[in-house]
């Protein structure tokens, strides 16, 4: 299968991890090999409860006898859907209350700027810098990472960016801008948390120039961080918010929310302002309504921030330099991106699954369903304690 899936898949990198998997069951994927892999990742924090829960599953079964596609996004009214945009504004603060669904986190993202724009009858957009939102042309747009930029220019226009956590920086968001748009932690750059009150500095600002605040929780959302959405950790509310990745148990969709009369305005003037064929999905909805139920009907967020001290109780190491992130969105820091590299790939050969982050080459992620037990956690975090040992031993033989 590897090497069908190298000659005919089209590949994001030239060396992918190539697991060939069998199947895959709460926190373990289990590969053609008969070997299982503990999954610290959850398929880069998309699988919140885990590989094929069962609620999640039985939504699919269940939807998949009535029916699947019926008619473009918005046209017909589908129970899942309903429901599903029905029980977030329930859970959301005002004024959020009106969802668009989309297929993935960066289509999400291209409405949010779309919607921006519409409302604001202004075009400048200001984005962090070591910022990621996508890979589709308006999120690369809010990218400032030359290498990965250049060969895809030109990109939208007006879009300029601010130092995440800079307060000096908060004057360049002024009366041309229609938004700006932050991650509420920054994943990419290595789980960067807000400091000394960010995000409510930058909404009173945009409150003070016009402009609309649009927060990225594509990775933070649906639990991750101890609350539904990461922005409740910190006091403030978007004017738009993006959701994505953990919202749909395992399958692909993405949503954009924000208030009535802001998101009415992609109904009208121009009638169609944002249009998806497979938005909304009635498969792909039930899925991630069973999710949303059983995140806020369970204990799972408050064990997300009981499972975060364990794992920091166990990760204490020389190698180990700090460990950002808040909840079940983690990163080890490490003192080199040698150590990184050398952790991640020797956890491989474990069957241990751990992963990079996009920027800050001395991170390893750590975002594992929240459903993972407390000995689960333990016998990962043993074999990364086993594994940094033999690396520490390396590095004194060095020395």
């Amino acid at each position: 299968m590897k090497e069908d899936f190298l000659k005919y898949q089209a590949q994001t990198t030239p060396h992918p991890l190539g697991l060939e998997v069998d199947y895959a069951s709460g926190s373990y994927i289990y590969t053609t090999d008969g070997k299982q892999h503990l999954d610290f990742v959850a398929g880069v924090s998309a699988c919140s409860l885990g590989h094929s829960h069962s609620k999640v599953v039985a939504a699919i079964t269940q939807q998949a006898q009535k029916y699947l596609h019926v008619m473009v996004y918005g046209e017909y009214a589908q129970q899942p859907a309903v429901e599903l945009t029905k029980l977030l504004a329930k859970h959301f603060p005002p004024p959020l209350e009106k969802t668009y669904l989309v297929n993935s986190g960066t289509e999400a993202i291209e409405g949010a700027l779309k919607l921006a724009r519409r409302a604001t009858g202004r075009t400048g957009i200001i984005a962090a810098k070591q910022a990621y939102h996508g890979n589709t042309m308006g999120s690369l747009s809010l990218m400032d990472y030359e290498e990965r930029v250049k060969p895809f220019r030109p990109l939208i226009g007006d879009v300029s960016f601010l130092e995440y956590n800079n307060e000096s920086h908060l004057d360049k968001i002024n009366e041309n801008t229609a938004a700006v748009i932050l991650e509420t932690i920054q994943g990419g750059a290595g789980f960067i948390m807000p400091a000394n009150d960010y995000l409510k500095k930058v909404k009173a600002r945009c409150q003070e120039t016009g402009a609309l605040l649009i927060l990225d929780e594509i990775q933070p959302g649906f639990g991750r961080t101890g609350k539904l959405f990461g922005f409740e950790n910190f006091s403030v509310v978007p004017d738009i918010v993006v959701m994505g990745k953990g919202m749909g148990g395992g399958l692909p969709i993405g949503a954009f929310s924000a208030s009535e009369k802001i998101m009415d305005l992609l109904s009208d003037n121009p009638k169609l302002g944002h249009i998806t064929t497979f938005g909304g999905n009635p498969l792909i909805a039930a899925a991630s309504l069973a999710t949303l139920k059983e995140i806020t009907e369970t204990e799972l967020m408050d064990q997300a921030l009981e499972k975060e001290k364990l794992f920091r109780k166990l990760l204490q190491h020389p190698l180990v330099s700090e460990i950002r992130g808040k909840g079940l969105m983690l990163s080890i820091i490490m003192k080199s991106a040698r150590i990184a590299d050398d952790l991640i790939l020797k956890a491989k050969e474990r069957n241990l699954i751990l992963f990079w982050l996009l920027f800050e080459k001395r991170a390893v992620r750590i975002t594992p369903p929240l459903t993972i037990s407390n000995e689960e956690i333990m016998k990962g975090c043993g074999i990364i304690i086993d594994i940094l040992e033999e690396l520490n031993q390396t590095e004194d033989d060095v020395n």
